[in-house]
């Protein structure tokens, strides 16, 4: 081919790389070489220049030198051309030239490299001058030079260049090299960043401004090859500065000591750079950019570049230094009045960054103590030196030990030495953990109760260490901020009686100093407690309205404050009070004492309708009123922080979700501002069940919340199962837990979730919610306590455990529900404590909601019945470390509840926890929740039902051992289980959730109960065995009534849990064989019957609640005869038994023998039968027999028929004839036979006659005592009458006297057994209530009756004592119908009415009327209770009475 023709060709000149290549194909042999070699030379010398031949002599198709293909592209490059081929040529044309100029070859290779340097610099002059900013070369620019460096490195390699004197020359020909241009000179070990330094003074000036320059250059968005030469640029040149810096030793006659304060300045600088950037208020975006760009620098992967570990601990602890060190232009008292302005979530998150950048190779003690060394011997910069502790707490949450750790050494060395730095270093730091909120560092006041609050405080040992505190806090007053004063004022030091004035000098001080600010100072509230520490006015406030609920009326230190402590009352304890707020439909207790307050002029009528206008402007001004510090709106701030929040999650950067979860704290307390004067201790929120009380703004922030953390959990779980995620739910719910109006907002509207909404809940959100009151269950410690209104759980509980109450197993939809949420409960807090130790993993599994699953699992899933739980698995099957796959089954949207339950059922770790007592159901909670069961919302049908109770009951929980919650093969405890679960759930003891009595499993568990007994009564052949069946119910029913009783005063709360309690035992007792209340006794091989239990049961227990009282309900009086009946078939001689037990009943149980008579008539038929059944025919015994003759004759004498009087017992005839007029059953018609019968009665001078007559006035004035009680159950008017007719007959006998005498009865004694004892200790009232009633004529011959005296002074003072106690009955606000036309006395006019014909009596009654022993008893009794009246007795009836005649009216 001819040379013309090539050129025709070829459209450009053929580099020496063609050429050569071309050459080297061809193998030219051996002995040819030299000629080769020779015509080549000649050839350079014809058609090349030295800077191109320099240029070509690298890579021929050279690519960006951080492109991955870089090393192929060289390694094809090196097969076109040998390199060492082409250095040779290149030095070998050097020397040629060099000698003919007569230079050096050094020195022409530094022209020919500087020469091709400059101009590839000079390229693109254009686009630099579009562009002055940038600072970094293009990508052609930066090819090229690779290019060029590599053919300089083989010059430097065959000793034909000098680096020193090429970055002389390049030195001299820049006025501002590019940094990048260095970095490549660096990179290719031409010259190192170290000798550039060492070169000139100037390097450094220039260095840092290149830096600068190059921190704040931004590339455009679509040159990601610029932004990855910048980052590496910066950190190859700060990775060199801090090997050269900190690399070796630090002492000033070490070898390179020059270049490593060089480096040192050089960081410095641009650590000062870096925060001025931060401190400028207004920064640049380059300038935020750059800051940030070079806070990234820091960072622990240049330990593997140039420098070492050690050298990189020595650069951040420098680095740490200068940061807290730098710019000290704070004084302490700025850094305690502006300390507020910097926690975390305010401060430059620039700072921040850095902060934890510098910190995240040291572990926090080492950062501590040095902390505390710098400042000890440094002046620091008070704002930095805070936000650094902030930041220490935010990225590490396990740092609190270590600050109370350095806070204690830092106030022992203070009050050892009496020094005023360590003192105020301690107080700064602890106020500054404080304002991170609770989640981070305990409060302020609680610190400085724990430190100083107590005998043991640092304070406490000397007067001198007293006095060393005092003086500090009085100096700290003119700096100190409002709310650091009260906690001071609210919660003082201890201080020994002997030095109280010290601090009460103190106080005064701080309180006047509050006073200059206009900042309220009457703090103290109107309940103090023992120690003297007073409470809030919010606190003060729900006391009051506690105590206004209780007790009816406004308490009297409210009284007292309103009038003796006005300016606290007017200007603290109102403005609490009348908070405005949506007020609720119904009055609450704090409106009713609003109004009470007003209605006694106590709250000013302005401030009152102030009240009134904001209370209803609040609903509209919620959202106005409430808004962050940046003036966004609350809820788009929250969600923008909440939506990084979950990015963070989902990266897993630990450090960052603790600092984004402080700047949400920092959020959610503007929206939810939290009360200063709030008191120490665990707070109690009152959670309303009914209404919700949260408004409407809270209510959205609480849902954005709780959607964000089931975000959250959804994606974390994607990528790791609980145990290896980092802990950001735990410190989620630890921020929410500081802020007790959030809390309180949150668990409102978690309970309305659960308790009303549970099943509308996706999976995503059970799954989440679950998460979340796991996190809660495991926080109990800093949790709050929990009050329900209305109390539906006995005591306060955390609020987990509050939360875990709204799920309940009433119906099918709910049972679904609350299976759901607990296995994804227990579920994940399984596999999240897997990896704690083995103590703490049950703090993450709550053991409400594992009961839960224990009562749910085996009554849903039947095949959990036929599995008992223990310790151990199944074998072969789950084990413990099967954790991710116990997740995955309930995380898994395609698992059925079912697999999950039957996955969980058998796994390893949920058998072992039933062995720990707190997650062990016992069967009384098994009973309470089955009982709260409605039947016709029931997941099982009925004979399921039945099934399911069946196994529970007799293979559950009878063999089960009693430690466990079980009987222990007891079946008479198992019996006494059900009887007091179903006594509890009658009473409302247990069920209080909503659910009514009505369609509950009642019936199904009563009839559990009947198998049993029954079982009981048949299985021993032995009368033993009934004997036991016998005591057992009985004893179980007085246990249950006694307990209702809580002391010997009587109250109508406790009556009125007797009687619900008595209800509930009676509607079990007439669901039993009425043969189980008769004991059979076998003595001396005959069968007989004991009563003795059934009496003292009635006498103890029935008499107590019956309505009215003095007689039993028909069922319980008609089961008792059917059990005595029932019982004495059983014995030999059945009529012989039943008669003794009759009579037993007749003389020790008068209370059933009068509810028989009452209703004999109904009764008779049925017992009849049921006695001629069991008795093949025979007729009646004859104490039975005997009430049908008692009926009879009381028939005959209310028709004027004239008939013998019956021998039977007086009371049982009294009875009948209370029956047929007084107890409702005779007719107008017939009163002139009773007045006959009466009459006849008291005609006959039998002892018997007279008792007929005193038990029957007994009666009616039972009836007349239950007028009083309840006037709208009985005729006061007929009572009254039918008292007087029998007075009438008796009034000339003493025994009348005798029922109104307790303690004197004698044969009468048994009466008071017939009626309540309430009515009993009305029986005074009664007296004068029917006295003042009659005529004079009849008044006359009660006062000559022989004892009336006595007893009339007697029941006045047990009436006076009546009134004193309270327990006469209330006046009854409207009239009975039948009361229209003569008004019913009431309790007071009684009483006055009482004192006048008492002393009218004395004075006409003969001084021999009492005794001398009975008149001393009744002066002495009457001087404290009515004093004239005691005068009266003295005077009238005394031994100088006798020789006197004085009428004393």
């Amino acid at each position: 081919m001819s040379l013309s023709a090539s050129c025709s060709s070829v459209s450009q000149k053929r580099t020496l790389s063609s050429l050569l290549a071309g050459r080297v194909v061809k193998r030219p042999r051996q002995e040819d070489g030299q000629r080769l070699q020779e015509a080549a030379v000649q050839l350079l010398n014809q058609q090349q220049s030295l800077c191109s031949l320099l240029e070509e002599a690298g890579s021929p198709n050279p690519r960006n030198l951080f492109c991955k293909e870089n090393a192929e592209q060289r390694g094809a490059a090196s097969e076109g051309l040998p390199s060492a081929m082409a250095g040779s040529l290149l030095v070998c044309e050097l020397r040629r030239q060099a000698g003919q100029l007569g230079v050096p070859v050094a020195a022409l290779s530094v022209r020919m490299v500087l020469e091709r340097l400059m101009e590839i610099i000079r390229t693109e002059e254009e686009e630099e001058e579009e562009d002055k900013r940038r600072v970094l070369l293009t990508s052609s620019q930066r090819t090229r030079l690779c290019v060029l460096l590599q053919s300089s490195r083989e010059l430097l390699s065959l000793g034909a260049l000098c680096p020193e004197l090429l970055w002389q020359e390049y030195w001299k020909a820049q006025k501002q090299p590019k940094l990048e241009v260095v970095y490549h000179l660096h990179s290719h070990n031409i010259l190192t960043l170290k000798y550039i330094l060492e070169s000139d003074e100037a390097v450094r000036s220039w260095l840092v401004s290149e830096l600068k320059a190059l921190c704040g250059w931004m590339a455009p968005e679509d040159q990601q090859e610029a932004r990855q030469v910048q980052r590496e640029v910066l950190s190859t040149v700060v990775g060199v500065l801090v090997g050269a810096g900190f690399e070796g030793s630090q002492e000033p006659a070490a070898p390179n000591r020059r270049v490593s304060l060089l480096c040192c300045s050089v960081l410095d600088h641009m650590l000062a750079w870096l925060l001025d950037t931060m401190d400028k208020t207004q920064t640049t975006q380059c300038g935020r950019a750059g800051a940030e760009l070079w806070i990234q620098l820091f960072d622990a992967s240049l330990c593997g570049a140039t420098a070492s570990p050690a050298a990189l601990r020595r650069f951040f602890t420098h680095s740490l230094t200068n940061a807290l060190t730098y710019k000290p232009r704070l004084t302490v008292s700025d850094a305690i009045a502006m300390q507020s302005e910097w926690s975390f979530a305010k401060a430059s998150r620039s700072l921040t960054s850095l902060f934890r950048k510098l910190a995240v190779i040291f572990s926090v003690e080492e950062l501590l103590c040095h902390l505390q060394q710098v400042l000890e011997t440094h002046e620091v910069n008070w704002q930095h030196v805070l936000s650094f502790l902030s930041a220490l707490l935010v990225y590490n949450p396990d740092a609190q030990p270590s600050l109370r750790e350095l806070l204690s050494r830092l106030l022992s060395s203070a009050f050892d030495g009496y020094d005023l730095e360590n003192m105020i270093t301690a107080f700064l730091l602890a106020r500054q953990g404080a304002l991170e909120g609770p989640g981070f560092f305990p409060s302020y006041s609680d610190w400085f109760k724990m430190s100083f609050g107590g005998a043991s405080g640092y304070h406490a040992a000397s007067k001198k260490s007293l006095v060393f505190l005092l003086k500090f806090l009085s100096d700290l007053v003119p700096f100190d901020p409002p709310q650091y004063l009260k906690v001071h004022i609210l919660h003082p030091p201890y201080v020994a009686m002997k030095h109280r004035s010290l601090l009460m000098e103190y106080i005064s001080l701080a309180k006047t100093r509050l006073a200059d600010l206009k900042v309220s100072v009457e703090d103290m509230g109107l309940y103090e407690d023992v120690s003297g520490a007073a409470g809030a006015p919010v606190q003060d406030v729900d006391k009051a309205v506690s105590l206004f609920e209780s007790a009816g009326r406004i308490s009297a230190a409210v009284m007292e404050a309103s009038i003796f402590r006005r300016p606290y009352f007017l200007t603290r304890f109102l403005p609490a009070l009348l908070t405005p707020r949506v007020l609720p439909v119904k009055a609450d207790a704090r409106m009713s004492f609003i109004e009470a307050l007003k209605k006694a002029d106590k709250i000013p009528a302005a401030q009152y309708s102030s009240y009134v206008e904001s209370c209803q402007r609040q609903r509209q001004q919620e959202r106005n009123a409430l808004c962050v510090e940046n003036h966004d709106d609350p809820l788009e701030v929250l969600k923008v922080q909440l939506q990084e929040f979950r990015e963070l999650v989902v990266e897993g950067n630990d450090g960052e979700v603790s600092a984004q979860l402080s700047r949400i704290s920092h959020t959610l307390s503007a929206i939810f501002p939290d009360r200063p004067e709030e008191p120490i201790g665990q707070t109690v929120i009152k959670l309303h069940t009914d209404t919700p009380l949260s408004p409407e703004l809270h209510v959205n922030v609480v849902n954005m919340i709780l959607r964000n953390f089931c975000q959250c959990m959804l994606d974390a779980s994607r990528a790791n199962p609980p145990n290896k995620q980092i802990p950001w739910a735990s410190r989620f719910v630890s921020v929410l837990l500081g802020n007790t109006q959030l809390l309180s907002s949150l668990t409102h509207r978690l309970w309305d979730l659960f308790h009303n909404q549970g099943s509308s809940l996706s999976a995503a959100h059970v799954l989440g919610l679950a998460a979340f009151v796991v996190h809660l269950h495991a926080s109990n410690s800093q949790s709050p306590l929990v009050q329900t209104v209305p109390a539906l759980l006995p005591t306060l509980v955390p609020v987990a455990e509050a939360l875990g109450s709204a799920l309940v197993c009433s119906t099918h939809t709910n049972m679904l529900f609350c299976v759901r949420f607990c296995l994804a409960a227990v579920c994940y807090g399984i596999c999240r404590g897997d990896s704690l130790p083995q103590h703490q993993q049950q703090d993450y599994v709550p053991n409400s909601l594992y009961k839960k699953l224990l009562y749910l699992i085996p009554r849903l899933l039947p095949e959990a019945r036929r599995t008992p739980l223990t310790g151990e698995g199944p074998e072969g099957e789950y084990h413990e470390e099967d954790h991710p796959g116990l997740w995955r089954s309930t995380a898994d949207a395609n698992t059925t509840w079912r697999k999950s339950a039957w996955h969980l059922w058998r796994h390893a770790a949920f058998r072992q926890l039933v062995q720990i007592p707190q997650y062990q159901l016992f069967f009384s909670e098994w009973l309470a929740t089955e009982l709260r069961v409605q039947r016709n919302e029931d997941a099982l049908p009925d004979p399921d039902r039945q099934e399911y109770q069946q196994w529970a009951c007799l293979e559950l929980y009878l063999s089960c051992p009693v430690e466990q919650g079980g009987c222990g093969g007891d079946i008479r405890s198992l019996c006494a289980h059900i009887l007091n679960a179903i006594m509890d759930q009658q009473s409302g003891l247990l069920d209080q959730s909503g659910v009514s009595e009505t369609g509950t499993c009642l019936p199904d568990i009563l009839s559990r109960l009947q198998e049993l007994v029954y079982e009981m009564e048949v299985s021993g052949h032995s009368s033993r065995s009934r004997v036991d069946v016998c005591d057992f119910l009985f004893e179980l029913a007085s246990q249950r009534c006694s307990s209702t009783v809580t002391s010997d005063s009587p109250s109508i709360s406790g009556e009125l849990s007797l009687q619900h309690a008595l209800q509930t035992w009676n509607r079990v007792l007439l669901a039993l064989p009425a043969v189980s209340f008769v004991t059979v006794k076998n003595e001396g091989g005959r069968m007989t019957l004991d009563c003795h239990n059934l009496i003292e049961h009635v006498n103890q227990h029935q008499r107590k609640a019956c309505s009215p009282a003095g007689l039993l309900p028909y069922h319980v009086t008609a089961h008792f005869l059917r059990g005595v009946l029932s019982a004495g078939v059983r014995c030999g001689h059945s009529s012989e038994e039943v008669n003794k037990a009759w009579s037993q009943i007749s003389l020790r149980c008068p209370l059933l023998l009068v509810s028989t008579v009452h209703w004999w008539e109904r009764a008779s038929p049925m017992l009849l039968s049921l006695w001629r059944h069991l008795c093949d025919g025979d007729p009646l015994p004859k104490q039975l027999q005997l009430l049908t003759d008692c009926q009879h004759w009381v028939c005959s004498s209310g028709k004027g028929m004239s008939s013998p009087v019956p021998a039977a017992p007086a009371l049982l005839l009294a009875a009948g004839l209370h029956r047929a007029w007084g107890g409702g059953g005779g007719r107008r018609g017939e009163n002139r036979g009773f007045r006959n019968t009466l009459e006849m009665l008291g005609a006959e001078r039998e002892r018997q006659c007279r008792q007929v007559l005193v038990f029957l006035l007994f009666l009616c004035i039972n009836d007349l005592i239950w007028t009083f009680l309840y006037p709208q159950e009985k005729s006061h008017q007929r009572a009254r009458a039918l008292c007087t007719d029998v007075l009438t007959v008796l009034v000339d006998s003493p025994d009348w006297l005798l029922i109104f005498k307790p303690n004197e009865q004698g044969l009468y004694q048994s009466v008071t057994m017939v009626t309540r004892d309430e009515c009993t200790r009305l029986m005074p009232l009664a007296f004068y209530s029917l006295l003042l009633q009659q005529s004079a004529e009849l008044l006359d011959r009660a006062v000559r009756c022989p004892g009336f005296l006595h007893t009339a002074v007697l029941c006045y003072i047990n009436l006076l004592q009546l009134f004193l106690d309270g327990d006469t009955p209330k006046p009854s606000s409207e009239p009975h119908a039948n009361q229209v036309t003569e008004p019913r006395a009431e309790p007071s006019q009684i009483l006055s009415r009482a004192q006048q014909f008492l002393l009218r009596t004395i004075s006409q009654t003969s001084p021999t009327a009492l005794s001398s022993s009975q008149l001393r008893q009744l002066e002495s009794q009457c001087a404290e209770l009515d004093p004239e009246v005691a005068a009266a007795l003295s005077l009238h009836l005394g031994p100088d009475s006798l020789s006197q005649e004085m009428d004393f009216l």
